[in-house]
């Protein structure tokens, strides 16, 4: 309903409306973030993962450390449930944040920074130091109005970055540095705002590389070897082991190892520092009961993020694929629905597709036409693939279904404590809790 108001309300006031809110709550709290070394992470994928692994390893080196993200905020060390499902919260509410990172005595706030807090000027009242770009694909183009706007709106934080003035913090100058991911083919363009410093990282997702050191402006990364406990990799000729399976997280790891690189740390201490990271909840979250199939709860709710996610699960050899899907409603990008069950279909053995976020939007319409792409993929209803509008009774049906040596995913929610519904309402959820019930009740079977 509110982004249905938001339509019929002429644009000029809605961005005076929150480029006065910006401004007035940096004033009202201080200016906090000139107090703080700040680091944003945008992106379309892995923001949120990069924040967390940034926030471990800075912790590991002895720091203290604020974040905030869609996943939730922590403020030297306390964890804050984020139950309003926005990747970057009202400014009011950021800066109060960032202002009890300054009372805690924090020395970072890392800031997941989304392309639509942007264009509603949430980053304005934010000094930051370090910008650190993940990717860029086909998503919120609606929102924005087509792609090209959708990359303008990521490139205003890069002018942002430039513009705003350097801190000295402890009598040092901080310096404003962006940090690429040399893979991508937009880099170059987020490279055009000329920042004091650019670091480049990149990752090759194969048991290669000759592990060439390219100096602290570039980071290059490759896979040394996998292992059930995880993966032994490579930046620029150092080896170390991480707690981590999926490809994804291990890019995730590499861009923030170059946030680090970016506010001064030696490399060897980065890669120290690294090999304490612990797997993130609901990001590849394994749900182990001991069952002889395996569930992973998973974030990825746009096609990039499921197809790697695929990539990753695919590694290990399953039996079969049984995928549970679905997808948000309020006005975020329909066209995304269809593209998701046609990967589902063309790569998943069972697709099941339940309800995620409906919003106020009608949850069997989106649930439609998700389906619709897995059934254009071969899938058929009631055979290898299945409509249901209950979430809890989707994944249970998952987990009925699966057999040994299965791998049951579950994307779209992660680690989300609530599913917004109609009228505004945001009912308590979890993807991990409702996985376990269904397993216990499978085991008793």
């Amino acid at each position: 309903m509110l982004h249905k108001i938001k339509q019929i309300i002429p644009k000029p006031w809605l961005q005076s409306y929150h480029w006065s809110l910006a401004k007035i709550s940096a004033f009202a709290y201080g200016y906090p973030s000139n107090k703080l070394i700040v680091i944003g992470v945008t992106g379309t994928n892995g923001k949120s993962s990069t924040v967390q692994f940034i926030e471990q390893m800075l912790v590991a080196t002895g720091a203290k450390v604020g974040y905030t993200t869609t996943a939730g905020f922590k403020i030297a060390g306390e964890a804050i449930e984020n139950k309003m499902k926005m990747t970057m919260p009202g400014r009011f509410y950021l800066q109060s944040l960032m202002h009890k990172m300054v009372k805690t005595g924090c020395d970072y706030a890392i800031i997941e920074t989304s392309s639509q807090g942007i264009d509603q000027f949430r980053h304005l009242g934010i000094n930051y130091d370090v910008v650190v770009f993940t990717n860029l694909t086909p998503e919120h183009i609606e929102a924005h109005g087509g792609f090209e706007n959708y990359k303008k709106a990521k490139g205003k934080l890069f002018k942002h970055l430039i513009d705003s003035p350097k801190k000295t913090i402890n009598k040092k100058v901080i310096y404003k540095i962006s940090v690429l991911n040399a893979d991508d083919e937009y880099s170059d363009y987020f490279a055009k705002f000329r920042a004091d410093r650019t670091i480049w990282y990149q990752f090759n997702e194969d048991e290669a590389g000759d592990g060439e050191d390219f100096g602290q402006d570039r980071l290059s990364a490759n896979i040394v070897k996998h292992s059930q406990t995880g993966v032994t990799m490579a930046v620029n000729g150092l080896e170390f082991k991480v707690r981590l399976s999926a490809n994804f997280q291990i890019k995730n790891i590499v861009a923030a190892m170059g946030a680090l690189v970016a506010v001064g740390l030696p490399l060897r201490d980065i890669v120290a520092s690294a090999e304490k990271v612990e797997p993130l909840p609901g990001r590849f979250e394994i749900v182990d009961l001991g069952q002889d199939f395996m569930v992973i709860v998973d974030y990825a709710y746009e096609p990039y993020a499921i197809s790697a996610l695929l990539k990753s699960v695919k590694a290990l050899k399953p039996k079969r694929i049984i995928g549970v899907h679905g997808s948000a409603g309020g006005g975020r990008d329909v066209a995304r629905r269809a593209p998701i069950g046609r990967l589902a279909g063309e790569q998943e053995d069972i697709v099941i597709v339940t309800n995620e976020d409906p919003y106020d939007d009608d949850p069997r319409k989106i649930i439609e036409q998700v389906a619709k792409g897995a059934v254009s993929a071969g899938k058929k209803e009631g055979v290898d693939l299945f409509l249901i509008d209950n979430r809890n009774a989707g994944i249970e049906k998952a987990i009925m279904l699966a057999e040994k040596g299965d791998i049951v995913i579950l994307t779209g929610k992660g680690n989300e404590p609530v599913m917004a519904v109609a009228h505004g309402k945001k009912i308590p959820w979890s993807d991990k809790a409702s996985a376990i019930s269904a397993m216990k009740k499978k085991l008793t079977l």
